[in-house]
């Protein structure tokens, strides 16, 4: 079985490198910007659909299940998993079925379980340097989530029962977090042919602070972090047709929002933000090899 599962990975390995092989010219900061800035708006949304439920534990204790001491993975573990094979499988996007990891915007949290797709191959071209291009932090996303913004996010109240369709969101927030931080190796890649020689003398002496240094920009991250904190505020309020709509959080701290937008502001400071840039990091440290 061992022997299997390892061949089927090594397929799937394979197919995406000669993936990479196909170039394309649409990588750009402007492409690059517009793709994070749509990430801003699903990422709230699902955070939005999260927050609609308590936290149920149950969901997340590998003893639930009552499995025994040899199975210590949680419901929601295996729900993202199972989810994940499926996925792998096929996924429609037009103009014909393809499976979800063929795409290399897509990382999966447990690669050693997605099977090889039954989709026929979609003609995906890639930007990314095939030597670092499956450099991601799902690991740090995964503990991240649940150790430190589920607690944050979840409705206050009493387990509600409703398993499948918690995690069914939690499914939704990984993907999408987990997308928008990966991407960090696109912007890797449009920062370096932006600047070549600079890049390449710093990759060459394995500087990581010089090279977090160049590729942070202050200013910029406080308009990212003001942008999805006021997107909180306006996604998040019950409309009515009395009255305007309040869109700034500091003025409308009566108000009650769905998902509370400190904590979509908290989530791109000290996670979303410093993930993506470790994942640059890390991208550039493999640019040359």
């Amino acid at each position: 079985m061992a022997a299997r599962a390892l061949q089927t990975l090594l397929l799937c390995n394979v197919a995406l490198l000669l993936q990479l092989l196909s170039p394309c010219t649409g990588l750009s900061l402007d492409t690059v910007r517009e793709f994070l800035t749509g990430e801003e708006d699903t990422i709230v949304f699902s955070l939005i659909e999260r927050a609609r439920y308590p936290l149920n534990r149950p969901a997340y204790d590998p003893a639930y299940l009552g499995f025994g001491p040899r199975h210590d993975a949680s419901f929601a573990e295996l729900f993202v998993r199972e989810s994940e094979a499926v996925q792998s499988k096929v996924r429609f996007i037009h103009p014909r079925p393809a499976g979800r990891y063929q795409s290399l915007l897509e990382i999966p949290f447990f690669a050693y379980r997605v099977p090889f797709a039954m989709a026929p191959p979609f003609n995906f071209t890639s930007e990314l340097y095939p030597a670092p291009a499956f450099v991601n932090v799902n690991d740090a996303i995964w503990s991240t989530y649940f150790n430190d913004l589920l607690p944050l996010l979840a409705k206050n109240g009493s387990d509600d029962g409703n398993y499948a369709v918690t995690v069914d969101t939690d499914l939704a927030c990984l993907q999408v977090l987990s997308r928008r931080i990966n991407y960090g190796r696109f912007v890797a890649e449009t920062k370096f042919r932006g600047d070549q020689q600079t890049y390449t003398s710093l990759i060459q002496s394995k500087d990581r602070d010089a090279l977090m240094k160049l590729l942070t920009s202050e200013a910029q991250e406080d308009v990212v972090k003001r942008r999805v904190q006021k997107k909180a505020v306006v996604f998040g309020q019950s409309i009515t047709l009395d009255g305007p709509i309040e869109t700034d959080a500091r003025n409308s701290s009566q108000a009650k929002f769905k998902v509370d937008p400190s904590v979509v502001y908290k989530l791109y400071d000290q996670w979303v933000i410093p993930l993506t840039k470790q994942v640059e990091v890390e991208y550039l440290l493999h640019r040359l090899d």
